[in-house]
């Protein structure tokens, strides 16, 4: 009996230490993987270096669009976006805590330089109308790390990026996702500042409403596209928004409600396509964006709103597959550290005319979770299959069912 007791206490300390050192070397993944793609913009960025040394890629045609006009801008909001919640937790005496510090002080240079008039760095807001796209990714950074990035500013580099915002008005945006783009912008001056423009809010809003196909999935304007665009803009977008809203008092519960039911629906959707082997479907346009077509499954787990079934730690597990997949691609960087073009190493075929260096650092949008201290269930959870992982053993998994409304 004592022998038989012994080995299930030894059984179970050592299964607890199984998992704790699994979790912690996902974590670890999870950092290193953000901060090998971060390191290239950031440094620069601090030093008032990033136009100098950082390379414009683009297809002939997106040469000819002049995405070198704004490819900085894209390099730095969709990287912060992703960054943010991570950030957001500060610094600490742990050594993830001093890497944050390290990070968060670059962030505020880089920032400081981004709207200094007589910066080299100085961003573009509005020369180009892509830049109200990459203003509207980085309006989502200040709504998610609300005191590492905002607070720890200046109040003359806040007042300066609080008009760089407002400067996007004059972009008119296209009758899709890009509503949203402004919507935020929008949602982003209220929640800093008290004050915005109600009806590019609203009216974004009302469109997205007629353009629901049903089952979570949003046209992107009247027509269905079959892509990642409902995780990769259009959920991440409407939910932060609504979640303003909300705070704001500014909106029927039942609205905020039921667009997180749809981003919960489509995160499950999600995660249903991540294959045992850590692949997903290469389909629909932008796939250049690599893992950062799982935003909206990582924002779903950072807020802890995953579906009852769907255990956190699976997630983890899935997206730690993907990331290692595709960061250990040859040709995913260049020589010096830098995104390059492609889904799966060097593909510059891959790229439409839109995409260009700083599109890539949309990818950084799947770090979202690690806005979870170490300590969460995500992070802590015994590794668990994903759904494809367990289906393809001939396990039991849910019935999949479609949401009605």
């Amino acid at each position: 009996m004592k022998t038989g007791r012994n080995k299930f206490i030894f059984s179970v300390l050592f299964c607890m230490f199984s998992s704790l050192v699994f979790s912690k070397n996902d974590r670890e993944i999870w950092i290193n993987s953000l901060v090998k793609i971060a390191d290239p913009v950031l440094i620069n960025l601090s030093n008032n270096t990033l136009r100098k040394n950082m390379p414009v890629e683009t297809t002939v045609e997106g040469s000819k669009r002049g995405r070198e006009k704004v490819t900085h801008l894209e390099a730095v909001g969709r990287l912060l976006c992703g960054m943010a919640s991570w950030l957001e937790l500060g610094a600490d005496q742990s050594t993830e805590g001093k890497l944050r510090k390290q990070y968060i002080e670059q962030v505020r240079r880089g920032l400081q330089n981004a709207v200094d008039p007589n910066s080299p760095d100085k961003l573009n807001f509005t020369t180009d109308n892509q830049a109200l796209v990459d203003a509207a990714f980085l309006a989502q950074s200040f709504l998610r790390a609300p005191t590492q990035i905002w607070g720890n500013l200046d109040a003359i580099t806040q007042n300066r990026m609080l008009e760089a915002l407002k400067s996007t008005r004059i972009i008119k945006p296209n009758e899709s996702n890009w509503l949203l783009f402004s919507a935020i912008i929008e949602a982003t001056l209220l929640q800093l500042t008290g004050e915005c423009k109600m009806e590019t809010i609203n009216y974004a809003l009302s469109r997205f409403d007629e353009w629901y196909k049903g089952d979570a999935w949003y046209g992107d304007g009247k027509n269905f596209h079959f892509d990642y665009y409902n995780s990769i803009v259009i959920h991440p977008m409407m939910l932060d928004i609504l979640t303003v809203l909300k705070s704001k008092n500014l909106t029927d519960s039942t609205v905020y409600d039921t667009e997180k039911n749809r981003s919960i629906r489509y995160a499950e959707q999600l995660e249903r396509l991540i294959s045992p082997e850590g692949t997903y479907p290469a389909f629909g346009r932008s796939l250049a964006y690599r893992f950062g077509v799982f935003h909206n499954l990582s924002q779903i787990s950072l807020l802890k709103l995953l579906p009852k079934d769907v255990k956190p730690a699976q997630v983890r597990c899935a997206l730690t597959a993907v990331i290692k997949r595709q960061m250990k691609q040859p040709g995913t960087f260049d020589k010096n550290g830098w995104l390059t073009l492609g889904f799966c190493g060097h593909q510059p075929n891959l790229a439409e005319s839109y995409i260009s260096t700083g599109s890539l650092y949309l990818c950084s949008a799947v770090f979202l979770p690690l806005g979870l201290p170490a300590s969460d269930e995500f992070w802590t959870g015994k590794p668990e299959e994903w759904t494809n992982k367990k289906a393809w053993k001939g396990k039991i998994i849910k019935i999949d069912k479609a949401l009605k409304k």
